[in-house]
């Protein structure tokens, strides 16, 4: 564990590094500040009701299969679009105040 004085100098060097380049902070944070975590339980929602879907065509309910179909897109694009950033890189005016 660092002590005090370690902290607050890794802090100062990290607001430095921010100010400086903040082109290399994002490159070694990976970079992926765009990138989307689809949510597993509304995909595992589709997938059962595309399952539904292709069980009541199988079965001759050709209206429930179209509208179970339907369902899972519309469940399925829900999922797309309410996906969450896998991790954000703070701008540099966020940075901890120095002690």
């Amino acid at each position: 564990m660092l002590s005090k004085e370690d902290s607050r100098r890794l802090a100062q060097l990290e607001r430095q590094l921010r100010r400086e380049d903040p082109d290399f902070c994002v490159r070694m944070s990976g970079g992926r500040s765009h990138r989307r975590r689809v949510p597993v339980s509304l995909v595992l929602a589709a997938a059962v009701i595309w399952v539904a879907a292709l069980i009541l065509a199988v079965t001759g309910w050709w209206i429930a299969a179209g509208v179970s179909a339907i369902c899972a897109a519309v469940v399925l694009i829900a999922a797309l679009a309410t996906g969450r950033p896998l991790r954000r890189v703070r701008p540099p005016d966020h940075l901890p105040p120095s002690w």
